[in-house]
C-alpha cells in the first residue's frame, strides 16, 4: 500500500467527520465516509456555508485570520434521527495551497447526557424548593401552637422539658353569647369576623411584648413572662387587656355584629410543656392559669377582673375599682377588682 492510499484509509477510519473546502468560494473538495453518511446528498457540490448555514461568516473570518480555530455547534437531521455536532474549522496547508478543514464530532450522547443532568438538577432544585416551602409552612404552623424557644428546643432535640414559671401573667378572654351567635348568624361570616378579631388581638399582644398561647373556640389565651422572663409581665398583660376592650368598643360602633367579651387576668405559677405524641400542642397548667380562668368567669360583659394579688403587682398608673369579696372555687375567698384604665388607655365612655 502506497502512502497516498494509506492516508486515504486513515482519513476514512478516524472517528470524526472530516471535510476539506477551498479557501476561496469554500467549495467542498474532500469528505470522508463518516461526513458523507451524515450529510448525504448535500455534500455534492456543496459549500461550507451551505452545509453549515449557522456559521457566522464574519466571526469565522476574523478568527481564521488571527490563526485561531472557529468552533460552533449544530443540529443535523439524518432521516428520523437528529444529531448534535461539534464543528471546528481551521486553516490548513495542503499541496502548497491553503484550505479550510472542518472536523465534526458527534456529541449527541454527550448532549443527551447533559440534558438529562440538567433535567435532573432542575427536578432536584424544584424538590428542594418544594421541601423548603413545606418546611416553612410546617414551621409556621408549629410556631402558631408553641413559643419560638420551645419550638427550637423541640426541633433540635426532638423533645422538650416541662418548665415551671413562677413569675408570669396570664389573660383569658371569652366572648359573651358566642354559642347563640353561632346558631343564629351566618356561620361563614361569623368565623370570618372572629378571625379578623383574633388577628387584631395578636397584633395587640405583640405590641406589648406578650405572646398568644392558643385559642380554643372563641376563647383567647395570652401570656407574658413565658417562656422568656419579663419583669414587667403584670403591667404588660394588663395593658393587653385594656387595649383589647378599647379595640372592641371602637369596632362595635361601626359594625352590625356587636362583640362583647369577659377577661380575667392573673399572675401566678404555671408549668409549660408540649403535650401529645401525634398531635402536638403547647399548654400550661397550674394555679396561675386556673385562677385566671376563675377571674374570667367572674367578669361581666366588657369587664376585666383580677384579684388582689394581681392588683398589687400593677403599676400605680393603672386604675382599678373594687368589686368586693367573692368565694372562688378552689381558691377560697378573694378580693376582686375591675381594671378600668391606665395612663395610656381609658375604658371610660
Amino acid at each position: 500500500m502506497d502512502l497516498e492510499s494509506f492516508n486515504k484509509l486513515l482519513l476514512q477510519s478516524v472517528g470524526v467527520g472530516l471535510a476539506v473546502f477551498e479557501t476561496n468560494g469554500q467549495k467542498l473538495i474532500f469528505s470522508n465516509e463518516r461526513f458523507e453518511r451524515w450529510f448525504g446528498e448535500r455534500t455534492q457540490g456543496g459549500t461550507l456555508t451551505e452545509l453549515f448555514p449557522q456559521i457566522n461568516a464574519e466571526k469565522m473570518e476574523k478568527r481564521l485570520e488571527g490563526g485561531r480555530a472557529y468552533s460552533f455547534d449544530c443540529e443535523l437531521k439524518t432521516g428520523m434521527r437528529s444529531l448534535s455536532l461539534s464543528v471546528e474549522v481551521t486553516n490548513r496547508a495542503m499541496d502548497s495551497q491553503e484550505v479550510l478543514v472542518a472536523e465534526c464530532q458527534n456529541v449527541t450522547k454527550v448532549r443527551e447526557l447533559e440534558y438529562m443532568i440538567q433535567s435532573y438538577s432542575s427536578m432536584i432544585e424544584k424538590q428542594n424548593r418544594d421541601l423548603k416551602k413545606e418546611k416553612d409552612r410546617v414551621e409556621k404552623v408549629l410556631l402558631n401552637i408553641m413559643p419560638k424557644t420551645v419550638y427550637e428546643e423541640w426541633r433540635q432535640f426532638g423533645v422538650t422539658t416541662p418548665k415551671r414559671y413562677d413569675d408570669c401573667s396570664l389573660l383569658i378572654l371569652d366572648f359573651v353569647g358566642f354559642t347563640e351567635m353561632a346558631i343564629t348568624e351566618d356561620p361563614a361570616g361569623l368565623i370570618s369576623e372572629l378571625n379578623d378579631i383574633f388577628t387584631a388581638f395578636d397584633r395587640i399582644v405583640e405590641q406589648f411584648g406578650c405572646e398568644r398561647l392558643k385559642t380554643i373556640g372563641d376563647s383567647y389565651i395570652a401570656v407574658s413572662g413565658i417562656p422568656e422572663a419579663n419583669p414587667d409581665h403584670a403591667n404588660n398583660i394588663a395593658g393587653v387587656a385594656l387595649r383589647i376592650l378599647h379595640f372592641l368598643k371602637r369596632r362595635n360602633r361601626t359594625h352590625h355584629q356587636k362583640w362583647e367579651c369577659r377577661i380575667g387576668i392573673n399572675s401566678g405559677a404555671v408549668i409549660g410543656s408540649i403535650v401529645g405524641i401525634q398531635k402536638y400542642v403547647y399548654d400550661i397548667f397550674g394555679p396561675g392559669i386556673n385562677l385566671a380562668a376563675r377571674m374570667e368567669a367572674q367578669a361581666d360583659g366588657m369587664e376585666i377582673v383580677l384579684c388582689e394579688e394581681m392588683r398589687k403587682r400593677l403599676s400605680p398608673l393603672f386604675e382599678v375599682e373594687e368589686i368586693g369579696l367573692r368565694d372562688i372555687r378552689g381558691f377560697g375567698e378573694k378580693r376582686l377588682y375591675r381594671l378600668l384604665a391606665s395612663d395610656e388607655i381609658s375604658l371610660h365612655d
